[in-house]
């Protein structure tokens, strides 16, 4: 890798995560370009254009032509361009192995042992874990939907390609250019506020959250911390945050007592994946997270005094 203004690729770099990684590397002093596809039509990356060491490129992920330019000048790849969620993945399932796994696996083809890659994944392969165990990084991997697969799939490949870093989110919330509000914290907040009330469906289903900004905050600690870190995938999310929906839901009534949720007695979320996750493997590298739970909802609260329903989500 150079010495003096490392080049990072960000696939998907106008995306929820992208939108706020891109600033903090401009920030850092990288040079940055971002391949995106602006699926979503967003503007998230408008203040970025004033940098000379920021460039954007309109493509697709898959296309070999594209990824084979783009490489030439990269010393880290962080490869976010993914179609998120199950819903969405469901929806478009052709689009959903192509770009979370072919894509990647494109990736790892093309570039050199010698250029860095740094590969956000999801906790939910962990799928339906055991009540009360936490899973660690060395827990058997079973995705229950097609999203979670996919990236399971993909985390295998470039850990097998080698000097490279995966690190497995938790249910990431918070403020992003390119919001999300189908992210479940999101979610839960903008119905507190407006709505004053949720409707839960698998109410006991845990799972645990990270703040977007802590994210892009790991990103950066594996970059400074890359020779420690390399060739290990890291759990991603707060230890004090392994909360079941109906324990997020009061958590959220600590800061809007107004907010009541019913769990429904009928009917079924078709994500129903269960576990609590050690993020301990993280921890022990030196990072510490900055960003708690009631944080986060705070920041979400006055967010939702600005953004309109139905304008920010993936499906």
């Amino acid at each position: 890798m150079t010495t003096s203004s490392p080049h990072v690729l960000v696939t998907g770099g106008a995306g929820y995560l992208g939108s706020v990684l891109t600033r903090r590397l401009l920030d850092r002093g990288f040079a940055v370009t971002v391949l995106d596809n602006f699926m979503y039509r967003q503007n998230s990356l408008m203040d970025c254009c004033a940098e000379e060491s920021f460039r954007i490129v309109r493509g697709d992920c898959r296309d070999e032509r594209i990824l084979t330019d783009l490489l030439q000048d990269a010393d880290i790849i962080i490869p976010l361009a993914a179609l998120v969620g199950a819903p969405l993945c469901d929806r478009d399932r052709v689009g959903a192995y192509t770009v979370n796994f072919e894509a990647v696996q494109l990736l790892c083809k093309l570039s050199s042992p010698q250029q860095r890659i740094i590969f956000p994944v999801t906790n939910s392969g962990y799928g339906i874990g055991q009540p009360g165990v936490p899973c660690t990084e060395d827990s058997p991997l079973r995705p229950i939907s097609l999203y979670g697969e996919t990236k399971v799939k993909a985390e295998r490949v470039v850990l097998d390609r080698g000097n490279a870093i995966t690190l497995r989110l938790a249910t990431v919330f918070g403020v992003s250019p390119r919001m999300r509000m189908d992210l479940l914290v999101n979610d839960f907040v903008w119905r507190a506020v407006h709505d004053r009330a949720v409707v839960v469906f698998e109410g006991h289903c845990k799972r645990n959250y990270i703040h977007i900004q802590d994210v892009v905050r790991t990103f950066l600690h594996a970059i400074d911390h890359f020779e420690q870190m390399n060739n290990r995938p890291y759990n991603v999310g707060l230890e004090d945050a392994n909360l079941s929906k109906l324990e997020l839901c009061r958590e959220i009534q600590r800061l809007l007592p107004q907010f009541v949720s019913f769990e429904a007695q009928i009917g079924e979320d078709p994500d129903k994946r269960d576990y609590i996750v050690s993020n301990q493997r993280l921890l022990a590298s030196g990072f510490t997270p900055e960003w708690s739970l009631e944080r986060g909802i705070r920041e979400l609260i006055k967010c939702y005094t600005i953004v309109k329903a139905g304008q920010y989500a993936n499906v």
